[in-house]
């Protein structure tokens, strides 16, 4: 099943190419939905880096796409940017590594769904772990710390472009 409806602001195929548009030739790095499970992989001799994001699911897509406007130079040099990624069945201790590295690139994800009307929640990524209401707020304080530090300091520059495209892109639906 399609995770696209036609109410939603934008498709994956247009999230693909309009992230492809702005970075494929200047950062030598493409968008690509279909996957099973998200993944990143640096360019090589052959091929530009490719982040993959789940099915057809734009919200995935945003995502991705956040991990990857957060990475570092040498973090975007490694495949999944040198994480660890552990599905289901993480420690406490796992998990609290896990939101600790994910905030920034949440706090992105949410400034990209805003910018295209689309709500956002939260990614606690493990189903098997029962995680505290004290552990999710303090997961969702996080997130709008950096949401905060974004906006008085300004988006990182990859960040940004995308940013500004997606806002253009919204504009275009008015």
């Amino acid at each position: 099943m399609a995770h696209y409806e036609a109410a939603d602001p934008i498709s994956a195929r247009e999230l693909q190419s309009l992230f492809d548009r702005l970075f494929k030739s200047s950062y030598n790095v493409c968008l690509k939905g279909g996957a099973v499970e998200p993944l990143y992989e640096p360019a090589t001799t052959s091929a530009p880096a490719t982040i993959y994001f789940r099915a057809d699911y734009p919200r995935s897509a945003l995502h991705e796409v956040a991990h990857w406007c957060h990475a570092g130079a040498g973090r975007r040099g490694l495949v999944d940017y040198g994480y660890w990624y552990s599905p289901d069945d993480r420690s406490a201790q796992e998990q609290a590594a896990f939101f600790a590295v994910e905030a920034k690139p949440q706090a992105l994800e949410s400034l990209f769904c805003s910018a295209l009307g689309l709500s956002f929640a939260p990614s606690i990524d493990n189903l098997s772990l029962p995680i505290t209401e004290q552990a999710r707020r303090d997961f969702e304080r996080r997130i709008q710390q950096a949401i905060d530090h974004y906006g008085r300091v300004g988006l990182p520059k990859r960040a940004a472009l995308f940013h500004r495209a997606l806002m253009a892109h919204a504009k275009t639906l008015r």
